[in-house]
């Protein structure tokens, strides 16, 4: 018997509400390395977008401190357990702290969709209450 997080889930398909995603896609590109600053302890921490693809569409992931230097431009890669967030009203695929991901020998698809990037799209952000998201100065 198959559970929901057994099933693998197409970029396409993906929505801003997207949770226990799993997936193979390959890895387009990466941005550069920034540092970012944690809001939790002050901890200093790496963090870049990957372009990701299938066949049916792209997304940004963010890679975070050594997934940075682990996955590489070009490589396939499975992701178990990952999720949906919005970055500045935009998608992004985060591995978070349940997720993973293995480098594949090869994709079960031949080409990748660029034309259908879901980071492309903005959507309107909401509080945990259903308003707005007051603006930080």
């Amino acid at each position: 018997m198959s559970t929901q997080e057994d099933e693998m889930v197409k970029v396409g398909d993906l929505t801003q509400y997207s949770r226990s995603v799993n997936t193979v896609v390959k890895v387009i590109s990466k941005t550069e390395p920034r540092e970012v600053t944690s809001r939790t302890d002050q901890s200093a921490h790496r963090v870049c977008e990957a372009l990701v693809a299938d066949e049916t569409g792209s997304v940004y992931m963010t890679l975070w401190d050594e997934k940075i230097d682990e996955i590489e431009d070009g490589s396939i890669i499975g992701i178990t357990n990952g999720y949906i967030n919005l970055f500045r009203g935009s998608m992004r695929l985060n591995l978070g702290r349940y997720g993973s991901y293995e480098v594949l020998e090869e994709a079960p698809f031949e080409d990748v969709d660029m034309d259908n990037n879901l980071s492309s799209k903005v959507f309107e952000q909401r509080d945990r209450y259903g308003g707005r998201r007051p603006r930080r100065y």
